[in-house]
């Protein structure tokens, strides 16, 4: 277990350890880059541009079909994956409209660059 602390919230700013790879990925005009876990849509990573309720728009997507070198979603939202050959992540696409979300992570800026070396999957 790492229990190693990489970053620390004082009244309301975030200070991250210099050197930690453990930070949020950066936004995109101020978009955070999240994974979205949806009820029956499946699973995208990319930049949340809204969010009303259980509806979430996202920009620059890619759904995430089947992952590997992660346990969970949590992992792969922390860490990334360590098997990108292995994972099935489809083209991304410039508009989503997720209508069912469930649930919604932060993505390290180490997980960010994971699943961006993930390779088109194609059928």
């Amino acid at each position: 277990m790492n229990t190693e602390i990489n970053e620390v919230e004082i009244n309301g700013v975030v200070y991250v350890k210099k050197g930690s790879d453990n930070v949020k990925a950066e936004s995109l005009d101020g978009m955070p880059y999240q994974i979205v876990r949806t009820y029956s849509a499946g699973v995208f990573a990319g930049y949340v541009a809204g969010r009303n309720g259980q509806e979430v728009t996202m920009k620059r997507a890619r759904r995430l079909w089947y992952w590997a070198g992660a346990a969970s979603l949590s992992q792969l939202a922390q860490e990334g994956t360590s098997k990108p050959n292995d994972c099935k992540f489809p083209c991304e696409v410039n508009t989503v409209l997720l209508t069912q979300a469930v649930e919604l992570l932060d993505v390290t800026e180490q997980a960010k660059k994971s699943i961006a070396k993930v390779a088109e999957w194609t059928a």
